[in-house]
This record gives structure tokens, C-alpha cells and sequence, in this order.
């Protein structure tokens, strides 16, 4: 799909998006779908042209310039964001694209990404040739680039592909109907981290253009080639795979990332309040508290604990997966996903935040928010660690070093129920820091600074040791 978006001040009302829809002349069909979310022109023997999403109200700063560039001429927030996917089976349809978001903006105000995509003209469409796209008029249909038995593959260009609503639920009915989902992109294109962790293992893959191999894979390095009707490694007669030099040939990076893995638990209550964890680590880091909370990318709504907590309990017993970013100042992102379990409610969250070649992550900051979040918030275990990565927290396609672990702690009732004479006697020259009461206290045990990968091996022995019950 070729991508267009309008960011405009005032919202698209429907004289404006009627005018958007006539880029293409009065011969387009129109149709919609997702309950009225999304709607699609077609040519007038059917083919899919042009979709437009339902604009999304954007109250969060620097979500256009993190996930479109920082030359983006974003309005102040809040602003809409309307998403106008192209077609690449029809050569017309990503000028069209074009006109119907520069229609947006004439008629509304703000800017087009990519900038002089933006036209008002009318983009006649020819007669159907091949068609290599697929959709129809079932909600539950999938719309992509290429879809075979096996796989369906999307074609995307952008800065950072981000998990958009669009494509978290391409990625959903994908699973569903058994299939593998293969992004393609050129070599200057990034990930988001949540589209990293959502793409993450078979059978989905990122599929990166590269001039001298043809295809690799973004986040292993594989080579890449099309076979079957699918992506799949290069073999050569001695069935090894080879990796993309255009992956491994890279220095290391001067950033850093220091990720805070943390699962708290809470008794079922009425009054519960979630994502306060989550708040409390983000302060404790940053200095400041979560910017915006979101379902997608954009991130959209500032930040609300209350609001989040009313979310999951609408979609309770289903488990609610929600994303949330910083302030551009300090680029930071987390994942947050709450679910039912049978002792309460859980909170499994990752956060992410990144740091430049000369910026010192809070390290000395790692063992107090252990404390608060024994103290106050159930913490079941973290585990923190630090890597040499970007501080902007996109994925580029090439070879980042591994993570480094830099604390574990292990929460008080873990540590209840394997002992706490076996719990605080690892066999490792680990001493761990009782956090909480003395009777009944969470173990934090220090790793190091991020520096050595001997650091895992020591980890394993915890973990191995933790695992084991003592003998009687």
C-alpha cells in the first residue's frame, strides 16, 4: 500500500471527505466498511483504489515527527490524522491518494506527509489490467498487496512503519486464518518497537529491499528470496543460510536503550486503578509522567490513568493491550498489557527509554523504583537491562547488539513460596537486597551496569536456582 496522510487543525467533517471522494471523478464507486470506520473508492469494474480511515483526534506532541520524520509540518495539538492508503496494483491510485488528501487540507487547513504529495486535480483511472490487490466488501476480507495460500504480503514506505490500527488488525485476521504476514519495505524504512514486538517469530517477517541480495530479513539478516508463493532463506547446497551484508556491516551504535520488563499484580477491586505502575517507573526514569496512552500508533490520548483503567474493564475478560509514549524531550515507549487471571488482574509491561551518546541512563534509579513498586503497586518480578541501540527507539534493518541485564528482582511472594533462605543464597557472588518488610520481603539482585554479557550467564544460574524447590 502507498501511504498519504492529512494533519489537519480542524476536523474532516463530511462536505469535506465528499470532496476528498470526487478526486477520482464521478465515475468512482464508494463503499464502506468496519462500521462505517473505513471508506474505499473503486474503479467502476470494482478494483479497490483509495481507502480513508476514520481521522483520529491526536492530543500527543512529536507522534507525527516520531513516526513520520522530523521535516513533517505537523499542526500544534491537537490535530486530525486521516490515513489515505493507495492501491500499488493501479498505477492512478496513489495520485489519487494524493488528491484526496490535498482536497483535506485545502478545504481544512494543515499539511500532507509525504510533503508535494498533495494535488487537487482529478485522477482519471484506466482500464483494468492484472490486479494484484485483494479486497472486497466483507469487513472480515483482508486487504493486501499479494496474498497467496500461505502468506499475505504488505508493500509499505514510510520513515517508521508503525503498529497502526490498519495494521494490527491485518495482522489479526492474518493469525486468524493461518497465515504468515511478510511487510516489505525499502532499506531506509524503521520499525516502531511495538511493530517489532508484534512482527516478532514464524511465521511473520520484515522483508527489506536490498540492491545486492535482493531481499533480507530486517530483523535476522537473512537472505531472502520468493518461493513457493512465500518469502523464505537462501540455502546453499549445504543447507546453510547466509546473512545480508547491508545487515552486519554496521559499527555499533553510541546510543543506548534501557528497557524495565515488570509484571505487577493486583486483587480483584472496584476500586482499581491501572497503568499506576506504570506511571510511577515512567517518574521515577524520566522525571515525568507518560505524555499519552493509546491502542495504535499515533499514540493518541493524553495520558489518563482513569481513562485506561475504564478501557480494560469494558473489554474484561478479554485482555486489553495498550501502548504509551513520552515527551519528545526524552524518547520513551512502553507496551501495557492487562489480563484476568485467577487471582486478580495482572499488568505485564515493557518500557523502553532512550539515550544519547552522552546522556548517563539512571542506573542509580533502578533499585528505589524496585522498592516503590513492592511497597505500592504488587510487583511479581523486573528484570532491567541496557543495550547499545537508538535513542530515537526505531528498529533499523541491521544487526543491534543483544540486550545486557542489568537487575533482577523477584517479587515478595515468589520469594515466599520458593523460601527465603534458598531465594537469597543463589549460587552465584550475587547479594541480594531485601525490599519490604523483613518477615515477608521482594529480593532485588544487581546484575551489573549493562557492560558485560557475562551478566546473562549469571542470570541463568539465578534462574536455574530460583526454579529449583529446596530440599526438606
Amino acid at each position: 500500500m502507498k501511504d498519504v496522510i492529512a494533519l489537519t487543525p480542524n476536523m474532516p467533517d463530511s462536505w469535506a471527505v465528499l470532496a476528498g471522494l470526487y478526486a477520482g471523478g464521478p465515475d468512482l464507486e464508494v463503499s464502506s466498511g468496519h462500521d462505517g470506520a473505513v471508506i474505499q473508492l473503486h474503479a467502476a469494474d470494482g478494483r479497490p483504489l483509495v481507502s480513508l480511515e476514520a481521522p483520529l483526534l491526536v492530543h500527543v506532541a512529536g507522534e507525527a515527527e516520531r513516526l513520520l520524520g522530523g521535516d513533517v509540518e505537523a499542526p500544534p495539538v491537537p490535530y486530525w490524522w486521516s490515513e489515505v492508503r493507495a492501491s500499488t496494483a493501479v498505477p492512478e491510485a496513489g495520485p489519487l491518494a494524493g488528491s484526496v488528501a490535498g482536497r483535506l487540507t485545502a478545504l481544512l487547513g494543515g499539511s500532507v506527509w509525504p510533503a508535494g504529495a498533495a494535488t487537487t486535480e482529478v485522477v482519471r483511472t484506466a482500464a483494468a489490467e492484472t490486479a494484484t490487490a485483494t479486497a472486497t466488501g466483507d469487513d472480515d476480507a483482508l486487504t493486501v498487496d499479494v496474498l497467496t495460500d500461505s502468506t499475505a504480503v504488505v508493500l509499505a514506505d514510510r520513515p517508521v512503519l508503525a503498529l497502526t490500527a490498519w495494521l494490527s488488525a491485518i495482522l489479526r485476521k492474518v493469525t486468524d486464518a493461518g497465515l504468515a504476514l511478510h511487510i516489505v519495505t525499502p532499506a531506509h524504512v524503521r520499525l516502531s518497537l511495538p511493530l517489532r514486538t508484534a512482527l516478532a517469530g514464524a511465521p511473520n517477517r520484515w522483508v527489506v529491499q536490498d540492491p545486492e541480495c535482493g531481499y533480507y530479513d530486517g530483523l535476522s539478516g537473512a537472505v531472502l528470496h520468493w518461493h513457493g508463493g512465500t518469502f523464505t532463506p537462501v540455502v546453499d547446497e549445504a543447507g546453510e543460510r547466509s546473512a545480508a551484508k547491508a545487515f552486519t556491516e554496521h559499527a555499533p551504535a553510541t546510543e543506548r536503550q534501557l528497557g524495565v520488563a515488570f509484571r505487577v499484580t493486583h486483587r480483584p477491586d472496584d476500586s482499581l486503578v491501572l497503568g499506576r505502575s506504570l506511571e510511577a517507573a515512567w517518574t521515577a526514569l524520566t522525571g515525568a509522567a507518560p505524555a499519552g496512552w493509546g491502542t495504535a500508533e499515533p499514540v493518541n490520548l493524553r495520558w489518563s490513568t482513569g481513562q485506561l483503567t475504564d478501557l480494560a474493564r469494558d473489554r474484561a475478560p478479554e485482555p486489553t493491550q495498550l501502548l504509551a509514549v513520552g515527551h519528545p524531550d526524552r524518547p520513551a515507549i512502553a507496551t501495557h498489557r492487562v489480563t484476568r487471571t485467577p487471582d486478580g488482574v495482572a499488568e505485564d509491561i515493557t518500557l523502553t527509554i532512550g539515550y544519547g551518546e552522552n546522556e548517563a541512563p539512571p542506573l542509580d534509579a533502578i533499585e528505589p523504583l524496585a522498592r516503590t513498586l513492592v511497597a505500592e503497586h504488587g510487583l511479581t518480578s523486573m528484570l532491567v537491562t541496557l543495550r547499545r541501540a537508538r535513542r530515537d527507539l526505531a528498529v533499523p534493518p541491521r544487526f543491534e547488539a543483544p540486550p545486557i541485564p542489568v537487575s533482577f528482582t523477584l517479587g515478595a511472594g515468589d520469594v515466599h513460596t520458593i523460601g527465603l533462605d534458598h531465594a537469597r543464597r543463589p549460587p552465584v557472588e550475587l547479594r541480594p537486597v531485601p525490599l519490604g518488610p523483613t518477615a515477608r520481603p521482594a529480593l532485588y539482585y544487581p546484575l551489573g551496569d549493562g557492560t558485560d554479557a557475562q551478566a546473562w550467564t549469571v542470570l541463568q544460574q539465578l534462574s536455574a536456582h530460583l526454579q529449583v524447590a529446596p530440599a526438606n
